[in-house]
């Protein structure tokens, strides 16, 4: 089994139709499982499971 690439990996190669931005969960939550996130004057929750998935709440 290969193992996953970085997100920090993944952004050095763009393809060129695609040059949408990758971010680290870990890094946005600084090591922790929870991030806030601000949009519009709205505050939504980023939030790492113990399973390793993303659940983003408003």
């Amino acid at each position: 089994m290969t193992a996953p690439i970085s997100a920090e990996a993944f952004s050095r190669f763009p393809t060129p139709s695609d040059q949408t931005p990758v971010h680290d969960a870990e890094r946005l939550t600084k090591g922790g499982n929870l991030a806030r996130i601000l949009l519009n004057g709205q505050v939504y929750s980023l939030r790492i499971t113990r399973q390793g998935k993303l659940i983003l709440t408003k």
